[in-house]
Parts: structure tokens; C-alpha cells; sequence
């Protein structure tokens, strides 16, 4: 399939009941199915009907230390998306998986069997944890900083990169005859020793689809920019408008230049919370109901388009036409009602410009997001 060079990236929060605080208290949020995993998986199938790069699943290890909101609990991110990847096709699953507390070696082999079960369309969304409340959950070690936490998230991506580079695509041979199911010369140890991990031996699981999914990254705070532009293949931006984002995603590029790295192979896409109305006065009323449940006008940071379904598919158009942004994550403010109107409203109307694909590129997140596959290191060592 040809791909406009106009079209964008689409990703899709699906955390909880939506970005704002109170939207599982709205008519028909179905607050009784909020862990409900069909429900998910309803919502993942009308992503998929509007052929979105990925949907997203946040996660931690704390009762949403990050949101002023009443809502609480979460099903696991990492084990949703293995769940939905044998009844979903098309899409990636983003699962966020913590640094801070999980070793690399847990993190590399449960986004590999994601991987494979969904044969090719898994990522991870590198978190970090920097709270109190989390730390003494564990019990292991002291609260970090954000600066600390973020150097340590970068080394675990490098332990977690070489363990998905440790079986060579090759190395199973499954040679009923000779009885030899694999190449041991082709698996290979990382032998990684750095400041906070030392790891020997090689992942237990074979190289997946997509040899590595790919790393997303939350550039929130000058740490969390540099270790995206050192690691990440999607990057989220927060922005005020489309100039900001254009600033960013330009400095993320150069950033990734200047640490070796070809600015093409990352996609930069700016979050964008969404509420859709009728009309633009319908939206702004549809907030101001949500925002009178809150008591007060609460939002995350960054980008909010409160408006028209026609308004937004401009927006996405301009700002991708104009190389301000690769793409946006949509954070629908209520998933119950937002998810719809993207999906029926805003995708068509994208598609009849000329700046979305009806069908997905291939069969991997990395062909959707026009990523290569990256070879293993050890292979090319050897070579």
C-alpha cells in the first residue's frame, strides 16, 4: 500500500475512563465495567474499525499517584495486552511497564511473549517511579529523584534491547531428526555490567516478530527528553499549540542526532485531550459537566481540543501537512463517548483528505509506524 506522505500516526489512550477525573461518573461510562476486560476489548475493536496505530494502557504501581481523581484501581497493563492480542488484528497493544521496580530481564521477556502472541504488535511504554507511596510498596531501596530514576530506566532499555537481541532469528532450528531445536551458537550471552545492573545470560524467550517493540517515551521534563532522544521510537510530546510542537518534535530530532542516532527512525507525536460535541458549544458544554462533577476545572498537561469532530480532523491535518508532529495520542476525556466520535467522525474525515490510510501497511506496529526492523547486534558482530 502507498502511504500519503500527508498521513499521520494515530495512537489512542485507553487508561481507565478517560483523561478526566470524573468521566466514569458520566451517563453511559458503565462505572461497573470499568475492569471489565470485554469492555476493553470493545473499545479495541472500534480502534482497530478506524485502523489507529496502537491503542495504550497506563499503568503503576500506586493508586493513581498522578491523578487528582476518585477513581481508583487498574487492571495490569502488560497482561491486558497479552489478553487482547489473539482477539484483536491490526493494532498495537502499548503496555507501560515500571523500571524503577521490575528488572529488565522480567520486563524483556513479557513484552516478547506479547509480541509473539500478538505476532508483531506490541510495544512499551518505559515508566519510571519517583513516589513514596510506591517505594514503600517494594521496600528495596530509596525513593529517587526524577533525574535518577530517568538514568536508571535508560540503562534497563539497554539491558532489555540486548535481551531481545540475544536469540538470533535464526536460532531455532527445530530439527526433529537430529534432535537439535536450536543453534546454541546463535543464542547469545549480553554479558551487560553497568551502574545499576549486571546481567549475563541470554532472554529465555525466542526473538519476536518484531526483533525489538518498539520503546515509547513520555518527553515530560528535560531527563525524560534526553533519554527519549537516547532511546525511545515514539516519543509523546505535551504541547500548548502547534509552533511548541513543531520546537519540540525539532529538538528531539536533533537530540537524536547528536547521540548517533537517525532522527527518521522516531516518531514524534503530541498528546491532544479530546472532547467532542455537535458543535463547538455542545463540547464546551459536555466539559463544563464534567468539570461541575470535579468541582473545578482539572487537566492534564498539554494540548485540548474541545470541539467538532470536523475541527479536530483539521487540526491533525494541519499540524502533520505543516511537519509540526508525526502523529498524536488522542486522549478521549470520556472513552465511552470520545472513542466513537474519533473513530466514525474524525477518521473518516481524515481519510477523505487524504491524510489517513483505510488499511494497515502490513502486519507489524513497526510497518504501521514505518519503522525498521532492527537486526540483532550479535548477529551483525559475527557477520
Amino acid at each position: 500500500m502507498t502511504v500519503s506522505p500527508r498521513s499521520t500516526h494515530l495512537g489512542l489512550d485507553l487508561s481507565d475512563a478517560g483523561p478526566h477525573p470524573e468521566a466514569w461518573r458520566t451517563s453511559g461510562s458503565e462505572p461497573h465495567r470499568l475492569f471489565d476486560p470485554e469492555r476493553l476489548r470493545e473499545l479495541v475493536d472500534t480502534a482497530q474499525r478506524a485502523t489507529l496505530d496502537f491503542v495504550l494502557f497506563d499503568d503503576a504501581f500506586a493508586l493513581h499517584t498522578s491523578r487528582n481523581t476518585t477513581l481508583r484501581g487498574r487492571l495490569d497493563a502488560a497482561l491486558v495486552s497479552a489478553r487482547l492480542a489473539p482477539r484483536s488484528a491490526g493494532i498495537g497493544l502499548v503496555a507501560t511497564v515500571d523500571t524503577t521496580h521490575t528488572e529488565p530481564f522480567h520486563v524483556a521477556k513479557a513484552l516478547q511473549t506479547i509480541d509473539h502472541v500478538s505476532h508483531g504488535r506490541a510495544a512499551w511504554q518505559v515508566a519510571w517511579s519517583t513516589s513514596p507511596q510506591v517505594t514503600a510498596a517494594f521496600g528495596r531501596k530509596q525513593v529517587q529523584d526524577e533525574a535518577d530514576a530517568v538514568a536508571e530506566a535508560d540503562e534497563a532499555v539497554d539491558v532489555v534491547r540486548k535481551l531481545w537481541d540475544s536469540w538470533e532469528d535464526d536460532a531455532e532450528i527445530r530439527d526433529v531428526a537430529t534432535g537439535r531445536f536450536v543453534d546454541r551458537d546463535k543464542i547469545h550471552r549480553i554479558d551487560h555490567e553497568g551502574v545499576r545492573f549486571v546481567v549475563r545470560g541470554s532472554s529465555i524467550t525466542p526473538r519476536s516478530p518484531q526483533g525489538q517493540p518498539p520503546v515509547v517515551v513520555r518527553a515530560t521534563s528535560s531527563p525524560a527528553r534526553a533519554f527519549a532522544a537516547h532511546q525511545a521510537d515514539v516519543v509523546r510530546i505535551a504541547v500548548t499549540d502547534r509552533a511548541d510542537a513543531a520546537v519540540q518534535r525539532a529538538e528531539i530530532r536533533a537530540a537524536a542526532a547528536a547521540v548517533g542516532r537517525d532522527p527518521d527512525e522516531i516518531r514524534v507525536l503530541a498528546d491532544v485531550l479530546v472532547v467532542l460535541g455537535g458543535t463547538a458549544a455542545a463540547a464546551r458544554e459536555r466539559l463544563a459537566l464534567l468539570d461541575a462533577l470535579a468541582g473545578d476545572a482539572r487537566r492534564p498537561d498539554g494540548y485540548a481540543h474541545v470541539g467538532t469532530a470536523a475541527e479536530l480532523a483539521a487540526t491533525v491535518e494541519d499540524w502533520t501537512v505543516t511537519g509540526a508532529v508525526d502523529g498524536f495520542v488522542l486522549r478521549p476525556a470520556a472513552l465511552h463517548t470520545d472513542v466513537d466520535g474519533i473513530a466514525d467522525e474524525v477518521v473518516p474525515l481524515l481519510r477523505a483528505a487524504g491524510a489517513f490510510r483505510d488499511t494497515y501497511p502490513g502486519t507489524t506496529l513497526r510497518d504501521t509506524l514505518g519503522l525498521a526492523r532492527p537486526a540483532s547486534r550479535y548477529a551483525s558482530a559475527i557477520a
